[in-house]
């Protein structure tokens, strides 16, 4: 990733807040984004992806599940179609070509990508990235960051609930 344009540390409490949050985070959300997440595995990650999947419209009967061992998940019933990826078992940046997933990337939908950090060179600068931290019990400290389109998106939540900032 290259320098970044906007950030911003947000407290979340329970896991009814990363719900909302989620939700939040997808009434901003356009044909083309990418969402990073990173993370202890635990952190919150998959969960986050499945509240952002509802708040863009997949039915809540469906279930948002790590794609870990599948890689990518796509749910095209919603507003946008979603793009459900997990990086975690890769070991090679040649592995990302293989996959296409440059083509999910400038498509018509979202990318949600688990583990963005494991090739954070070939992230794309427009990308926000959600970096989860472990609280106590239930609490998350999200760390967002991003450039271009991804500080477009920061400012937008930090305008919209400022009281979820910590720092920006």
């Amino acid at each position: 990733m290259t320098a970044l344009d906007s950030s911003l540390r947000l407290f979340i409490a329970d896991q009814a807040r990363m719900a909302a949050f989620g939700e939040i985070l997808a009434s901003l959300l356009e044909p083309g984004d990418v969402i990073g997440l990173c993370g202890d595995l635990g952190a919150g990650k998959t969960f986050l992806s499945g509240a952002i999947a509802h708040g863009l419209g997949v039915p809540q009967e469906v279930p948002i599940t790590s794609p870990t061992f599948v890689l990518i998940h796509e749910h095209t019933d919603g507003r946008l179609p979603v793009y459900h990826m997990d990086l975690y078992r890769l070991g090679d940046p040649s592995e990302l070509y293989e996959l296409g997933l440059w083509e999910y990337y400038d498509g018509a939908g979202v990318c949600l990508v688990e583990w963005c950090d494991r090739f954070e060179d070939l992230w794309p600068q427009r990308a926000l990235v959600i970096a989860i931290g472990l609280g106590k019990d239930e609490e998350r400290f999200l760390e967002l960051s991003g450039a271009q389109r991804g500080a477009a998106l920061c400012q937008a939540l930090a305008q919209a609930h400022p009281e979820l900032i910590l720092s920006t």
